[in-house]
């Protein structure tokens, strides 16, 4: 049985595709689009997925599609007649498209396809189960659980913005469900607007910067009694309630109500060019600290409920990592399991899952298997080979060095980061998920104090506070990480070491963010956080041999089994896909190599690039 899995039309639009309950490929549509959290309708991502799998559009027996698009119509229309008049011009603008488009989508569907081939649509079963059923069985059923409690966050799907779940063998029983507009994810995406960031793409960065907020400070203090006792209504089982004077998410056109936000905290918005001022940091910091609780009220309610010894979490909000690690900490569950592609991206591959095993009543794959997952460490999109490689070294008149032998080539490498180069590292099929995981990766070494801000200043081209995480061989993660479980996918924020870490000085200033950055905090300065914490990834020679065998040969070289990885990109575009890709970004950049495969570019050896 072949179902395929689509989401599109919001953001980070994706295709996935499972054939007999095995994953066989998954994407994102701005990887071929290069258009960052394309939402159109993957059509590009749809062929490879098709292509992957070897099946023709006539050969599939569902096609899945993440949400009920009527449903969310009616959200809206019942938003619009509750907040009349206000949001006019704003229910002018969006019913347009529902008119001409979304309430039509199974025509879209249809038509987009046959574009791929012609087909008989009455052969096809299209499906659209509900958003967050989508979210909970991306998470459950790659999971190795044979029972879980699921939790699932993000801003809103058609009605709900957060359910509890049980998972149970093949089938997934929603419990308890909160309704739009109390959303945590609206919530901090009005955290993050207010801020100067963007909506749906840098919540992250909020998230970065709360770290450099004073939480001993009365400000911080202050920040948190008012969104407490003005903005939300925490319950004890982790419902909410937002007052929703204080937004405008729900019939205008911004995230806030800016004056009364002013009122609020005593600061004006910030605008994107704005200069960081501490005051930002710790209202980051106080949010942040909303999150957590609420996710963790939540979690205690989830355990009520199933009485499981497993979690897992997916859903937007389920991609912020502090929150991930303090809840892990708490060991409330014996093992979390997150889904790498948490957000709408990942609902594509939710809804051929759910699809299989709940309205096909197909069981699960055995879950005996000595595996963390069925995820295949997200390593589920394009592989370009050799001759791929050798057509566009020869398009740019790119000079390169080949190595034959793989322990040849990763001496080189692991040589070259030691020496403080910059590696663009593209290998193997590209990762399902907006992390890097290890193969459209940037990778150097994380022992150089001066790396965090050559990375970001001279490659990523971003702010300068933004921090990088480490990965690390698993078998060694202890060694350097306050760390128990694997964390194969980016998603959990622990503590660096005690005995790696250098104590801040007591004449240091509490409320100068650039200050605690300029300082050298451990001896893995370019990865550790000014609290102490970093984004681990563990590296498992099971799903990522040749980057475990580099990180082998680069503790043989150095004494440190742990490197910088970061996204293989620059701001405000996607990961890399296609070796050209890599090679424009690789040219564009500080990048000092990039190795593609077996074949290795200098820059200095490279022409000018004339971009078309």
């Amino acid at each position: 049985m072949t179902i395929l899995g689509i989401s599109a039309f919001y953001h980070d639009s994706a295709a996935a595709i499972i054939q007999d309950g095995k994953i066989i490929a998954a994407a994102q549509e701005e990887r071929f689009t290069r258009i960052k959290s394309d939402a159109s309708f993957p059509i590009n991502a749809i062929r490879f997925c098709l292509k992957c799998a070897g099946r023709s559009v006539k050969e599939l027996d569902a096609v899945a599609f993440y949400d009920k698009p009527f449903l969310k119509f009616e959200r809206l229309l019942e938003t619009y007649y509750a907040f009349a008049p206000k949001g006019l011009s704003s229910f002018i603008t969006s019913m347009p498209v529902w008119i001409k488009e979304k309430l039509f989508l199974k025509k879209i569907i249809f038509e987009s396809l046959e574009e791929i081939e012609p087909f008989d649509k009455r052969k096809i079963k299209l499906l659209f189960p509900e958003h967050h059923l989508s979210h909970a069985a991306s998470a459950f059923y790659p999971s190795v659980f044979e029972d879980a409690a699921i939790i699932t966050l993000d801003g809103v799907g058609e009605w709900a913005t957060a359910s509890i779940c049980k998972g149970n063998g093949n089938q997934i029983k929603i419990l308890k469900q909160l309704n739009f507009p109390h959303s945590l994810g609206l919530l901090y995406s009005a955290f993050t607007y207010y801020c100067g960031f963007k909506v749906n793409s840098d919540e992250y960065k909020l998230m970065g910067l709360a770290s450099y907020g004073n939480r001993e400070s009365e400000t911080v203090k202050k920040y948190i009694h008012t969104i407490k006792t003005k903005l939300v209504d925490i319950k004890e089982d982790g419902s909410f309630f937002l007052e929703q004077q204080y937004f405008d998410y729900c019939t205008g056109l911004h995230m806030t109500n800016n004056e009364r936000w002013k009122e609020l905290f005593g600061i004006e918005k910030r605008e994107p060019e704005d200069t960081i001022g501490q005051h930002h940091c710790d209202l980051a910091f106080a949010i942040q600290f909303i999150t957590e609780e609420i996710i963790i009220l939540m979690a205690r309610t989830a355990k009520q409920l199933t009485q499981s010894n497993n979690l897992c979490l997916a859903g937007g909000v389920a991609l912020n990592c502090v929150a991930n690690g303090k809840l892990d900490d708490l060991k409330l569950f014996d093992q979390i399991f997150i889904q790498p592609a948490a957000g709408d991206a990942g609902g594509a591959l939710g809804a051929a899952y759910a699809a299989y095993h709940i309205y096909y009543n197909q069981e699960r794959k055995s879950t005996t298997i000595d595996s963390l997952d069925f995820m295949q460490g997200a390593f589920l999109g394009k592989e370009y080979s050799d001759q791929d490689i050798k057509e566009m070294a020869r398009k740019y008149n790119a000079p390169f060095d080949y190595y034959k032998e793989e322990c040849e080539l990763l001496s080189k490498a692991a040589s070259l980061i030691s020496e403080g180069n910059v590696i663009g590292w593209h290998q193997g099929r590209t990762e399902f998920g907006p992390r890097s995981l290890g193969a459209r990766s940037i990778l150097a070494d994380a022992r150089l104090p001066e790396m965090q801000q050559k990375l970001n200043i001279k490659i990523k081209f971003r702010e300068s506070f933004r921090p990088f995480a480490p990965v690390v061989a698993a078998e060694d993660a202890k060694l350097y990480f306050e760390i128990e479980h694997p964390s194969p996918y980016m998603l959990m924020a622990k503590r660096v070491q005690k005995n790696r870490r250098y104590d801040y000085p007591d004449k240091m200033n509490p409320d100068d963010m650039y200050e605690k950055l300029r300082f050298v905090k451990s001896d893995l300065p370019a990865i550790t956080h000014v609290d102490y914490s970093a984004r681990i990834q563990t590296v498992h020679k099971e799903t990522n041999y040749r980057l475990w065998k580099l990180l082998q040969e680069f503790k043989k070289q150095t004494g440190y089994a742990v490197m910088v990885n970061t996204s293989f990109n620059v701001r405000d575009e996607p990961i890399v896909n296609s070796p050209e890709d890599a090679y424009k970004c690789f040219m564009q950049t500080g990048i000092d190599f990039l190795i593609i495969g077996n074949f290795v570019f200098n820059k200095l050896q490279q022409p000018l690039l004339k971009l078309e």
